[in-house]
């Protein structure tokens, strides 16, 4: 369904009210990632699966998103959590994004759909220590607890740079999104730390909705690919990666999406580009 003008300008209006309710949470103070840097010694980081899930911090009485909203998580659901700062995904397992963003978005502490989702946790803020003794004091303080609501993303170490691109190879064919690598030495940053970084096959990013695009032959009267302007000011299609849903009830003009790509042309323009999903402020 193609949005019409007057659909598209009562879009605006209520994504601009949303954000000015959103404009009063403090985000918290959490630590970033860089992209993945050839000519590391891999023996001295610790790898962990990059969860597909929502970016939680845990303040030691509430969990936040990153933008300081408050997830509206069941009491049952935070019941044994320590009282430390701990930073981490809720998750539900590899390839249900959509599912634990829909879950964690209602505003009801009793739903009882929080039996699905884990916080995995990846790290402790508020600890002074270097990364391998978090991963120790992590390990600790997730055994003592024992919830089944809290757990730690498995962290491990491998010998040479093979190992860690057959590893990748392994997590994406298993319909993972790809690796984190922390060095061993790093203290916990609430900036962008260069001994934290990601590494997967595709690259992702973001673009604004500015088109719809009909579809032809199966895809008569549907969507056939968005018209989209990333942040570099690049305007490009996107054809692929649509459910047969989202073809129906495409994103709305005005939207965020991630999409993903496999490197740029010379006028700079994503290779491959394939639809993700819409970006979900929380």
């Amino acid at each position: 369904m193609i949005l019409t003008t007057t659909n598209y300008l009562r879009s605006i209006f209520i994504s601009l009210i949303f954000i000015s309710f959103q404009g009063y949470a403090t985000p918290p103070p959490i630590q970033l990632a860089t992209q993945f840097r050839e000519n590391i010694k891999v023996e001295a980081y610790f790898i962990s699966e990059k969860l597909d899930g929502i970016r939680a911090y845990w303040d030691g009485q509430q969990l936040l998103s990153k933008q300081g909203n408050k997830f509206t998580a069941p009491a049952w659901f935070i019941a044994s959590f320590p009282r430390q700062p701990l930073d981490g995904e809720l998750w539900i397992k590899r390839h249900r994004f959509e599912q634990v963003s829909s879950i964690v978005r209602t505003q009801d502490y009793h739903n009882q759909q929080w039996q699905q989702v884990k916080f995995m946790i990846f790290d402790m803020p508020n600890n002074p220590s270097i990364f391998s003794k978090r991963v120790e004091d992590m390990q600790r303080l997730v055994a003592k607890i024992d919830s089944p609501y809290l757990k730690m993303i498995k962290q491990e170490k491998l010998k040479t740079s093979k190992a860690l691109f057959t590893k990748l190879d392994q997590v994406v064919t298993e319909k993972g999104e790809g690796l984190m690598l922390h060095h061993q030495d790093a203290l916990y940053k609430t900036q962008r730390n260069q001994y934290l970084m990601k590494l997967k096959k595709f690259e992702d990013a973001e673009a604004t909705v500015i088109d719809h695009i009909p579809g032809k032959g199966k895809y008569k009267g549907q969507l056939g690919s968005l018209l989209v302007t990333n942040e570099e000011g690049i305007t490009f299609k996107i054809g692929t990666g649509f459910s047969d849903q989202q073809r129906r009830t495409p994103p709305k003009i005005g939207a965020v999406i991630t999409y993903r790509y496999t490197g740029k042309t010379q006028k700079n323009v994503p290779r491959f580009a394939s639809f993700m999903r819409v970006r979900v402020i929380y």
